[in-house]
């Protein structure tokens, strides 16, 4: 170790009592090795099972493990960003609290820091998750990609380090809406990754659902980016121009062929086709609406309930 490494690892933590003190363990025995000073900072997102008695117990056993409770649910973004915060030390290690994230691949991610980077993630050679899941985190990159115009978004995965002073990027961020990756590229553009392997869940199942990473995406697109609403700027003009084909269509088959168009179809499809176009552009408008309002709520990114220490 070239000079001295001080790490937070910070892990949300749900559904997870029967794994946390393996967890721990086997982060010890890494963080002991390569870090001067290390804590492990656990946010209990307000689980439903005895997560948070573990934290309690494994905060009494280890005075370097510290444990934060949230007042409810807030998601595991919004538990993240509480755990970053609350971070003390320069490097933070972010990882998901079910095991399919080793702590013996920390090192890796220290190793890749040295070498100049700011951020690194954790890319894993094979997913362990189903089709569907794969397929809907893989779409999400893509709009982090093409949307969010974040060129390394195919390689972002929950297993992460970056250095502490990346935090001035977002220090005043309190919209409910958080994504982590699109905070942190507002910071630094000096991505890198690391290989690990990404194992299968031992216990317990993703909290993860098909619809909930469909509106991961959606809070993602209409959250960080004025893209859709550039897009149905571009509907209106396209549909416009082709209304005003139609127009000169109905009136130069009149003038010149004598005739006017028929068919109760034709003005059918018509219709239906602008109106569409229409409801969807005021359903983007809608939802830009609907996070101005939620904002003028002053709903915060989390709620702290109690703490360990």
């Amino acid at each position: 170790m070239s000079q001295p490494l001080t790490c937070s690892v910070v892990i949300p933590v749900y559904r997870s009592e029967t794994m946390l003190k393996r967890l721990v363990e086997r982060l010890h025995a890494v963080l002991h090795q390569h870090c001067t000073q290390f804590e492990v900072i656990l946010v209990n997102d307000c689980s439903p099972d005895g997560s948070w008695a573990v934290i309690q117990t494994l905060s009494q056993e280890y005075a370097w493990v510290r444990g934060i409770h949230l007042m409810r649910n807030f998601g595991q973004q919004s538990a993240l960003l509480c755990g970053i915060r609350a971070a003390q030390y320069e490097i933070i290690i972010n990882m998901d609290d079910d095991l399919q994230h080793q702590p013996e691949d920390i090192p890796k991610f220290l190793a890749k820091l040295a070498e100049g980077y700011e951020v690194v993630h954790g890319v894993p050679q094979q997913l362990a998750h189903s089709a569907t899941r794969n397929w809907a985190s893989n779409f999400v990159k893509r709009m982090m990609v093409r949307v969010l115009n974040i060129p390394f978004a195919r390689q972002i995965y929950p297993y992460r380090a970056f250095y502490a002073y990346l935090r001035q990027a977002f220090e005043h961020y309190d919209s409910p809406y958080v994504n982590i990756d699109a905070l942190l590229s507002w910071g630094s553009n000096r991505f890198a990754q690391v290989e690990i392997v990404h194992h299968t869940r031992t216990e317990g199942r993703s909290g993860y659902t098909f619809g909930k990473l469909l509106n991961y995406a959606v809070n993602l697109i209409t959250g960080f980016s004025v893209v859709p609403l550039r897009l149905a700027s571009l509907l209106g003009l396209v549909f416009m121009g082709l209304g005003f084909v139609l127009i000169v269509y109905v009136v130069g088959v009149f003038l010149f062929v004598g005739r006017v168009v028929p068919g109760f179809l034709f003005l059918s499809v018509t219709v239906l086709l602008f109106s569409g176009v229409q409801l969807f552009v005021l359903g983007i408008i809608g939802e830009y609406l609907a996070r101005m309002f939620v904002r003028t709520m002053n709903k915060p990114n989390y709620v702290i309930k109690e703490t360990t220490r």
